[in-house]
């Protein structure tokens, strides 16, 4: 595995399989399991936020991303791609450490509405109703915006795992239980191509030997050569005797 930059550039000569991962997203899984099936392909992990993700995929600068769906779509041009859904995380407010909302394990928008709340620029989250009022300063990012949060500037909606990646002593997070949540999934290009649909299937845990296109399928058996084994595992398993058996063999019957 390498991690690169997003400029990074490899030689034409050796298939490179370059992966976008955003803030959060943690592929180190699957990333381990790439390196055992397709050693022969290096796999380059590529940093970028989400808002950066679509256009990397659309000019080929990667051959697939981890991203937040559909917020990545919203930033850039994808071009003709396909997407799936892997997960969905929980959206949590992160709040100072003596605020007043961290008296409950749990809350709800209504819970936010006399907040002044955070929405940076790379929005890792899509509200539509927006709870409370908004700080006129928007952050370039989320870690800016965590900053804030911790200057007293006001609250912030994140995914879980960014609330987690951006942890502080002096901060505190509570999952908002009515809050929309943030979808990470696969954005890749079309058509599809062999290593990408390699990577689809070991993030959906198909397992080596029935990954599409590595493996030959089996040859169909005839009626007479499925009734051979049919018979041959249940003589195995004793239900029935073998060829070799003679009649009338066994214990002899008492009288």
């Amino acid at each position: 595995m390498v991690v690169t930059t997003p400029d990074a550039t490899t030689s034409d000569d050796a298939p490179v399989f370059r992966l976008a991962f955003v803030p959060g997203a943690m592929p180190g899984k699957w990333v381990r399991i790439w390196e055992q099936r397709r050693p022969d392909v290096p796999l380059e992990l590529v940093a970028l936020d989400v808002a950066d993700c679509a256009e990397a995929v659309g000019q080929g600068r990667v051959q697939m991303a981890i991203t937040r769906l559909p917020e990545a779509l919203g930033h850039g041009d994808a071009g003709a791609h396909h997407s799936i859904d892997l997960y969905e995380e929980t959206t949590v407010v992160v709040v100072p450490k003596d605020h007043v909302l961290t008296a409950g394990d749990e809350m709800t928008l209504a819970d936010l509405a006399d907040e002044q709340v955070l929405w940076p620029l790379d929005e890792p989250l899509t509200v539509t109703q927006r709870p409370g009022s908004a700080v006129s300063h928007r952050p370039e990012t989320t870690g800016d915006a965590i900053e804030l949060v911790a200057a007293g500037i006001g609250v912030l909606l994140v995914p879980q795992s960014l609330a987690r990646l951006h942890h502080r002593k002096d901060l505190v997070h509570r999952p908002v239980t009515d809050a929309p949540t943030s979808t990470v999934g696969l954005l890749w290009p079309q058509p599809t191509t062999e290593l990408a649909d390699e990577f689809i299937g070991i993030v959906r845990g198909r397992k080596a030997t029935s990954s599409r296109g590595r493996s030959e399928e089996a040859p169909k058996r005839s009626a007479r050569e499925k009734a051979a084994a049919k018979r041959a595992a249940r003589e195995a398993a004793g239900k029935i005797p073998g060829k070799g058996a003679r009649r009338g063999s066994g214990r002899p019957n008492r009288r």
